[in-house]
């Protein structure tokens, strides 16, 4: 089966087929690197990272660009206020590129706990500002902008004219863009309101600023990842990438000012990931409903009745399409906690099964490896991770059932286990981006706890020996009470967290 993704532009599912053969470009707009970054961020590339390393695994020879903003970020509004970097630097007393360092650092720290393969090349927009000023000019000189008082807009209206591809991308309609009227600073000096600012010029307290030959000033936001976009992929790439919240007017603007430059739209398919609600509404530091990534790690927060693991959160994050709205509760985690233990639980089981049948025809042998074609087919499918994720706990039982003898190993056979485990290894760890965490340390109380259960285990057995049946289900009640189960099985007693 071939990859299909669906593609942002014509709003349908498409077949990849990458513009270089064994070749992917993918370029993804990255933070604005003023304050800590935003849990609903993390999603975002968390997602990507998921997309990076599928293509990967396809075999794919991928080049994943990720920006880093540090200057001239408006949040769409570039003709009026103070970019926050420079707002964010003069309230701290600092140098703009002390602030962009720290929450640099800080970001980066972030993906690596939420275990995110670094991308291929990650730009900065200070370090292309020349390139920028060279694209205005290329601009302006194809026509689609003009100079008043030293900034530079891009004129929507020619572009709107002479080429059917604005409003596309966010399915606006031209004439609402074109009676769109807002109060802004400067909004006089526009031809139309739907044009947009590409050079800034600075005004006397602006402390990120560059000589260009329209004035001493500063690129517009959306400019430098058309810059940066074509430097490392090339006028015409195959993956756009970003939140659901970049269509307007980021993305639409790209694609508006890489036509004005090189005659053409910029990528071959467009991949936006959803919002990230909280408890079922949109997150709002005013309104209280919000958290950090931070408090999510330490459980500090009003929202959150325990911590919750990094790895914990990130499979939380993939358990719902990276296209649909994804819903934030302490419920919410505590299913993800269970369903990201019970799965790792299910490797670790098939890991110490064998059987002395090679190969076999059996029911349970074709059960099991159209179990892992079907969850790697469905990330075929769009990258659906969810219907992924779904076959393999539909394997969990299966696979348990085998460990307890209420199914024979060797009607599996050593090939069908070996495949089962291959897969699950690939799928968990290279593909969903996972990592386990009590093999690897993560949970440092895991070998005490273990200890503790297998301590608990005794006692149930002694009590169950001498027939005394209330303390021996009192034990199981009380462990069942906290989310710990206990399976009697065969190989004697084993216990598990939150795998009901």
């Amino acid at each position: 089966m071939s990859l299909k993704i669906y593609n942002s532009i014509s709003s349908q599912k498409e077949e990849f087929i990458p513009i270089v053969k064994g070749h992917a470009g993918m370029y993804v707009c990255g933070p604005t690197v003023y304050s800590d970054v935003h849990i609903g961020n993390c999603r975002t590339f968390v997602s990507f990272d998921m997309i990076y390393r599928y293509l990967l695994y396809l075999g794919y020879k991928v080049r994943y660009v990720r920006n880093i903003t540090d200057v001239g970020h408006l949040e769409g509004d570039l003709d009026e206020g103070e970019d926050k970097i420079s707002k964010k630097a003069r309230l701290e007393q600092l140098e703009p590129m002390e602030v962009v360092q720290r929450y640099t650092n800080g970001f980066h720290h972030m993906m690596r706990l939420f275990n995110t393969l670094d991308p291929s090349i990650e730009p900065r927009a200070t370090g292309h500002i020349l390139e920028q000023i060279e694209l205005v000019q290329k601009i302006i000189d194809h026509g689609y902008a003009y100079v008043v008082d030293g900034s530079v807009y891009f004129d929507t209206v020619k572009l709107i004219r002479e080429a059917d591809i604005y409003g596309k991308l966010s399915g606006r309609k031209v004439e609402e863009l074109l009676v769109e009227t807002r109060e802004l600073k400067k909004q006089d000096e526009k031809r139309s309101s739907a044009d947009f600012a590409i050079w800034i010029k600075a005004e006397e307290n602006h402390l990120l600023r560059w000589n260009a030959p329209w004035s001493e000033g500063f690129p517009g936001w959306h400019l430098e990842c058309s810059v940066m976009s074509t430097r490392y992929l090339g006028e015409r790439f195959d993956i756009h990438g970003g939140g659901n919240d970049l269509k307007f007017p980021h993305h639409e603007n790209e694609i508006a000012q890489h036509f004005g430059a090189c005659g053409t739209t910029p990528c071959n398919y467009w991949i936006h990931t959803n919002m990230l609600l909280m408890n079922g509404r949109k997150m709002s530091k005013s309104e209280g409903n919000y958290i950090t990534p931070e408090q999510l790690f330490t459980g500090e927060s009003e929202h959150v009745t325990k911590a919750y693991s990094p790895m914990t959160v990130r499979f939380f994050f993939l358990q719902a399409h990276y296209g649909s709205t994804l819903d934030l509760s302490d419920a919410s985690l505590s299913a993800a906690e269970k369903g990201y233990r019970r799965l790792f639980e299910a490797y670790h089981t098939l890991e110490k099964l064998s059987s002395e049948i090679i190969k076999s025809e059996k029911p349970l042998a074709l059960e099991l490896e159209d179990g892992i074609k079907s969850a790697f087919e469905e990330m075929d499918d769009d990258f659906n991770v969810p219907k992924s994720l779904a076959r393999l706990f539909e394997m969990c039982a299966t696979i348990n059932k085998m460990a307890d003898g209420q199914l024979n190993v060797d009607d599996a056979g050593q090939q069908a286990l070996d495949m089962a485990r291959n897969g699950f290894r690939t799928l968990l760890t290279d593909i969903y981006g996972l990592s386990d965490e009590s093999a690897t340390g993560t949970d440092d109380h895991m070998n005490q706890l273990d200890g503790l259960m297998q301590l608990v285990i005794d006692m149930r057995q002694q009590a169950r020996q001498n027939k005394d049946w209330a303390a021996s289900d009192k034990i199981r009640d009380t462990l069942a009470a906290i989310d710990i189960e206990l399976k009697d099985g065969k190989e004697g007693t084993k216990w598990s967290i939150g795998n009901k």
